[in-house]
């Protein structure tokens, strides 16, 4: 059996929007494909300050593309690391405050965020879950450092808008509140390509796994595409396959349908 490199996207994918935990068909299905000889990487828009809801397979984990693959790590090791330019996220932070719409800047080391409207603190803690918002630091001491995502709170015709003028930056969007603006370059298919390049693994023996509009680059980049159930039309369109969702075994019976467990 050939071995594959398995890519993972966080929130409706390996955790549930529902029950906010990692479902126990996935955990089983994740400890059998490191079993068998597979890799097991996760790949999320979240940056690593608030990835706190994986420690059930934590020990099975490879490596990490983080922030739409503006930062991948493998243990202490850069992989790979692409930066916003300062002007932009000042550009988006003055735009913000102007407009008076949220904002989370992501910076190397802590988070900024701007929450007029209360819709940062409503969607990340309450719907999500996201914990460790509460260590979020002045923007002015967050531009002073790498800034590797910007998360604006608008609709997608003002995205369009704003990314006309963003033309260093690339954007995904994976819930309709908020999108997530990377630098150009900067997204889970080039994050893919350069951990199996870092790790000379095949890029061909991949698969990934998502449900949201930032995890296409990622399926049309792995060696096979799987949308979750729950995942959005258009990714499910771009995906060679489709499996069932987050909360019905959808991991489990994808592995089992490519006989990798």
């Amino acid at each position: 059996m050939k071995q594959y490199a398995l890519f993972f996207d966080i929130d409706g994918t390996l955790v549930s929007f529902r029950t906010h935990q990692i479902p126990d068909s996935t955990i089983q299905a994740l400890t059998l494909a490191k079993e068998a000889g597979h890799k097991v990487f996760i790949a999320t828009g979240r940056p690593p300050l608030i990835i706190t809801n994986l420690g059930a397979i934590e020990h099975l984990i490879d490596g990490y593309v983080t922030i739409n693959g503006a930062l991948c790590f493998v243990g202490d090791k850069v992989v790979r690391c692409k930066e916003i330019a300062n002007e932009t996220a000042r550009f988006v932070m003055k735009d913000a405050l102007e407009k008076n719409y949220g904002l989370i800047m992501v910076g190397e080391k802590d988070v900024a965020v701007h929450d007029p409207l209360g819709q940062v603190d409503r969607i990340f803690r309450q719907e999500i879950c996201v914990e460790n918002l509460n260590q979020a630091r002045p923007f002015d001491e967050v531009l002073q450092q790498r800034i590797f995502q910007l998360t604006p709170f608008f609709d997608e015709d003002y995205e369009k808008e704003m990314m006309a003028r963003l033309t260093d930056c690339t954007v995904g969007r994976w819930h309709p509140a908020f999108t997530d603006i990377t630098a150009k370059g900067a997204d889970k298919g080039e994050g893919l390509l350069a951990m199996t390049h870092h790790l000379g693994l095949n890029p061909q023996h991949t698969i990934a796994f998502g449900d949201g509009g930032n995890d296409s680059s990622m399926i049309r980049t792995a060696g096979i595409g799987v949308a979750m159930g729950n995942a959005l039309d258009s990714l499910k369109h771009e995906a060679d396959y489709v499996t069932s969702s987050v909360d019905e075994d959808g991991i489990l019976k994808a592995l089992q349908h490519f006989r990798l467990i």
